[in-house]
């Protein structure tokens, strides 16, 4: 199916780390197609980790409130515009690595004569597709599970990592605000980002604050504590829970800048969230903490990483949107101990051979 595209779109509606996961794709696409104009839908928030990505020429960011709005024309007035943009564009190739309806319909909408897509558990929209992807769901991690898209249309992949440019203005702003929590240029410090999305994704405020305190008393080493708006409640139980010194905050930074002080940091420690993807990325060693996702689909990429997972035990199929264990789920059965024991690992063994993962019963 290799074919000389010329105007080439991709379609990833889902969260920041997801469009991190994603740049693989885009840098493969470029290599192909240096030439080609390369643009990609995202939703609304998401485009930040774009912004300095050279391999993309056009970035449509779609708000996903208006989907959900009360009022019934601009309910159905975005989706309009949002057609009208990419049926305008005249794209000859969409290859849509969303999985959703949504983004299969706005691909059909397109026009374009090539459309590529996944099979979708064999729902009704792959319909909508010219070329559909065979790869199995879960198979592999989620990076290699997209590139499938590339395969399929006869590319060869490569490199398969995930990459997040930084501007000069971002390291400055970065450098600037650890300033002001004590953190000078040449100080080494364990950055950590405890929010998650879901509560049964999140490991609790008194433990996130006994571990700073362990590793801030005994180790000697600055803990700074990342998070965006959405993150100040949570961050203030850390507080409250902490006896040594709490330093960070919530919603100070924006991604980006946030991004430079993670990729200062000699280690960071975090949820299965896109913080987590964005210090892989950068080349800062991780400790992942996994709850009911499979880390081998959704760990950080790369090498030198650590990741620490229970497992779902004997919730097998796991339903964690419903997740019945309360305060004893999967996350939670992650002890301080097990934690601080790989930090300290992974502190003493910067750049080591590939991702360490702990899986213990419960």
């Amino acid at each position: 199916m290799r074919e000389g595209f010329e105007r080439i779109l991709i379609i990833k509606l889902r969260y920041i780390g997801d469009v991190l996961l994603a740049t693989p794709v885009i840098r493969n696409l470029r290599w192909h197609f240096p030439r080609a104009h390369l643009a990609m839908v995202v939703n609304a928030g998401t485009e930040v980790i774009l912004r300095h990505n050279r391999c993309v020429d056009e970035v449509l960011a779609i708000d996903r409130g208006s989907a959900k709005s009360w009022n019934p024309i601009r309910r159905f007035r975005a989706p309009l515009g949002h057609i009208q943009w990419v049926r305008a564009r005249r794209f000859d190739c969409v290859i849509d690595l969303t999985d959703g309806d949504r983004s299969a319909l706005l691909a059909f909408a397109s026009g374009a004569r090539t459309r590529v897509g996944f099979r979708g558990e064999g729902r009704w929209r792959k319909r909508l597709y010219t070329h559909l992807v065979t790869a199995d769901w879960g198979k592999g991690h989620n990076v290699e599970y997209q590139l499938e898209a590339l395969r399929a249309m006869g590319l060869e992949v490569q490199s398969g990592e995930p990459e997040l440019p930084l501007a000069p203005e971002d390291e400055v702003q970065a450098a600037a605000w650890l300033a002001r929590q004590g953190v000078r240029e040449d100080t080494p410090f364990l950055a950590v980002h405890p929010g998650a999305r879901w509560w049964f994704k999140q490991w609790p405020a008194e433990k996130w604050a006994d571990l700073a305190n362990r590793v801030q008393t005994e180790d000697g080493l600055p803990v700074i504590f990342l998070g965006g708006d959405q993150e100040g409640e949570f961050l203030g139980r850390i507080r409250a829970e902490m006896r040594t010194a709490f330093r960070g905050g919530a919603g100070q930074l924006e991604v980006l800048e946030m991004g430079a002080v993670l990729r200062r940091a000699r280690a960071f420690v975090g949820n299965d969230n896109g913080p987590m993807h964005m210090a892989a990325a950068l080349g800062t060693p991780v400790v992942a903490l996994f709850g009911p996702s499979d880390p081998r689909q959704w760990g950080p990429r790369g090498t030198g990483h650590r990741v620490i997972h229970k497992g779902a035990g004997y919730c097998k199929p796991c339903i964690h949107p419903r997740c019945v264990r309360g305060k004893k789920n999967c996350l939670r059965m992650i002890s301080v101990e097990e934690v601080a024991e790989a930090v300290r690992a992974q502190l003493a063994e910067a750049g080591s051979r590939g991702t360490d993962l702990v899986t213990r019963p419960f």
